[in-house]
């Protein structure tokens, strides 16, 4: 039997996706998945070149493979890893290596690191990003966890990876769930990058009544110079397809109860955890939930009206410049948020993270790619220790230079009545970031009023409570 360097588990579209990347690169590969219909797509969508076998059997899965025993799991997060990984463990050997290449939440990891550990079995989490295309032509790669493990499989993971500038965007990110951990404020950064390009899309819209057409070409033309990104491409694109039942644009019919895999929602748990603050993604997961609440929307939409207006004298041409602007401003505050929170969780978790590296990495394969990252990892090289990239002079100088157009396209949704959450939060937690003294003493004589919960003060050192009334 031909032995075969690499196993994969879980056959859907990232799974042979990811698993023809590999064999493009001359290795043979296998893979494994309880449905026959994937596992005949497999070797339907092979090519000659190619050593490819699929399976359904794990017994047969296993003994297909070179030993010691490299397998990766691309299965839906929670019971389904765990599921997977009792199947294999019987029939593998101590050394084999499991990888998790799905989104897991992080103390899952930590767990099933422990577990295998015990018996000999190698493990690591890696978060992968790029979605379908990208498995098929590099992604973006987060593994972190057994350090062994990975250095043996450095040489296939770097080989299909996304290049930048001939560098492979893989490398390992830390000890324990730190991959997993990276990847899931990936997530939550393109969360909140999501839901201000959708602002940006209602503003235009229904603000200044442009057509998609003219949105289209707006999207087209941003994603060029300083804001170019993978995710304003994508919606150019998205806005241009046609529905071929209608005749309408496509995203006019499709439904606008957005939808989630809890990755964004893990984000936000866990920065409050930790007390990261990242109010822009905290926004972006509640209005997804929002989102849910139609019946009750469409009710209000009736009931809940606003008659104002903004002041529209300037040329729209000269809004879409402030709007452009207070774009770029927003969208490095929810990177500044997550790189921030990525900072904490290091220390809080001992992952011993290179936030250079992260940035570094994420410049090519992933969904939250954009021109900025060249700056943000700039940023770490030359301070490591950087608790957030506002307070990097470049990043600083390009957010004093698009504030006042924050500052306008806020007052213009306010004007307009229309929500822009992560615009408008975007903003507040600049302002707040930037207030030497916030009015949160007020807070704390609150609290000591009522509970006795006791203060501290600004002229002298320890903890004082009073006797209020």
């Amino acid at each position: 039997m031909e032995q075969y360097d690499f196993g994969m588990v879980g056959l859907g579209v990232m799974g042979r996706n990811l698993l023809f990347n590999i064999a493009d690169h001359g290795y043979a590969v296998a893979g494994l998945d309880l449905d026959q219909g994937k596992v005949d797509a497999l070797h339907t969508e092979a090519t000659d070149k190619q050593v490819v076998k699929g399976t359904g059997s794990a017994q047969e899965f296993v003994s297909m493979l070179k030993t010691p025993r490299a397998i990766m799991l691309l299965v839906p997060a929670g019971k389904p890893v765990d599921g997977a990984i009792a199947s294999l463990v019987p029939l593998l050997e101590k050394g084999d290596i499991i990888v998790d290449g799905g989104n897991s939440f992080f103390h899952d990891t930590d767990r099933r690191f422990n577990e295998l550990n015990e018996k000999g079995i190698h493990f690591f989490g890696m978060g992968v990003s790029g979605g379908e295309e990208g498995a098929r032509r590099g992604p973006s790669m987060m593994p972190g966890g057994d350090r062994d493990a990975y250095e043996r499989l450095r040489p296939i993971f770097e080989s299909v990876a996304a290049k930048v500038n001939g560098e492979p965007c893989v490398t390992y990110m830390g000890t324990g769930s730190a991959g997993h951990y990276v990847k899931m404020v990936h997530n939550g950064i393109e969360y909140g990058i999501m839901q201000l390009i959708s602002e940006v899309y209602d503003l235009l819209k229904r603000g200044l009544n442009y057509k998609e057409d003219q949105l289209q070409q707006i999207f087209q033309s941003w994603n060029e110079g300083e804001l170019k990104s993978f995710l304003l491409e994508i919606t150019g694109i998205v806005l241009k397809k046609v529905d071929d039942e209608t005749g309408e644009r496509l995203v006019e019919v499709i439904s606008d109860v957005a939808r989630a895999k809890g990755t964004g929602k893990w984000t936000s748990q866990n920065a409050m955890d930790i007390q990261a603050p990242i109010p822009v993604i905290d926004a972006a997961v509640a209005m997804r939930d929002l989102s849910k609440y139609k019946a009750e929307r469409v009710q209000a939409s009736e009931k809940l009206t606003w008659d104002g207006s903004a002041n529209e004298s300037d040329e729209h041409g000269h809004l879409i410049q402030h709007i452009k602007k207070a774009y770029h401003f927003a969208m490095l505050t929810i990177y500044a948020q997550g790189l921030s929170q990525l900072q904490l969780a290091s220390k809080e978790y001992q992952y011993g993270l290179n936030l250079a590296e992260v940035a570094k990495i994420w410049r090519g394969g992933c969904i939250i790619r954009s021109t900025s990252l060249e700056d943000f990892m700039q940023a770490f090289i030359k301070n490591p220790e950087l608790p957030n990239i506002m307070l990097d002079d470049k990043i600083a100088a390009t957010l004093l230079d698009t504030q006042e157009a924050a500052r306008f396209t806020v007052k213009f949704a306010v004007d307009k009545g229309i929500s822009a959450s992560a615009f408008m939060t975007a903003l507040a937690y600049f302002d707040a970031y930037r207030t030497a003294k916030l009015p949160t003493n007020l807070v704390q004589a609150q609290r000591d009023y009522f509970g006795a919960h006791t203060y501290e003060r600004t002229d002298r050192e320890g903890v004082f409570h009073t006797q209020w009334d």
